[in-house]
């Protein structure tokens, strides 16, 4: 369920997608703080603390990929949820933004309609992983690592890992599956939703992202040729 509450913290350098944004999503129920460059957006995001950010990745003086990057660095801001607006269609564009943190991209033009249930998805999906729609207490411990569900919790060594909501999603979704192979397909359906629009080379850079961030403990994501990927070893 939608809290009454909910920022949407919207970042674009052209006045008639922060007009047509400002004025849909607060249609849909949500706060709007709108921002018209990257440094502006840094400063709403951190003071603001939205629950979403919608942010164009071509920006005046700061790229909107550098503003990613800048929040994913600072403790207050690295697990806000980011939705990738761009004009730019290529595939590479969209892979950076996933390999930075990105939750979900958009390409213009795009419709106001498609914008906001791409937004409620992102937040149901953020709301699930951090616990705040389950009362989930299991813990797993696999050698080195430690998953809490309930608390939106990995650690590696005694070390805490920081996870995008997604990619607690596809780490748990592969934990519960005990040894199973899931295809990039089921992977997509779980940890995104049937309702989100990416493409399933997603799950690649999100894997990659995640093994990254697991150091020592990626290795127990085994990817099967022409298939998916699955955890080694037994929880």
């Amino acid at each position: 369920m939608q809290k009454a509450d909910t920022r949407i913290l919207v970042v674009d350098d052209e006045p008639d997608i922060l007009n047509l944004l400002d004025f849909n999503l607060k249609k849909a129920g949500f706060k709007v703080l709108l921002a018209k460059d990257g440094p502006e957006a840094i400063e709403i995001a951190k003071d603001k603390k939205p629950d979403l950010i919608v942010l164009d990745i071509m920006l005046p003086d700061m790229e909107g990929t550098e503003v990613l990057k800048r929040l994913k660095a600072v403790e207050s801001t690295r697990k806000v949820p980011v939705i990738m607006l761009t004009a730019k269609g290529e595939e590479i564009d969209k892979i950076v933004g996933f390999e930075l943190g990105a939750e979900d991209y958009i390409t213009k033009p795009f419709s106001p309609r498609e914008l906001i249930l791409r937004v409620k998805a992102v937040l149901k999906r953020a709301a699930d992983a951090q616990g705040a729609e389950t009362i989930d207490e299991k813990v797993v411990n696999f050698n080195e690592l430690s998953i809490d569900y309930s608390r939106h919790k990995v650690t590696v060594k005694g070390s805490d890992v920081v996870l995008s909501s997604t990619e607690f999603k596809l780490l748990t979704e592969l934990v519960d599956a005990k040894g199973r192979v899931l295809s990039r397909d089921t992977i997509l359906d779980r940890a995104w939703g049937r309702d989100c629009y990416v493409i399933p080379r997603t799950v690649d850079t999100h894997v990659r992202r995640l093994r990254e961030k697991l150091t020592s403990a990626g290795k127990y994501i085994e990817t099967v040729r022409g298939v998916g990927y699955r955890f080694k070893g037994e929880i």
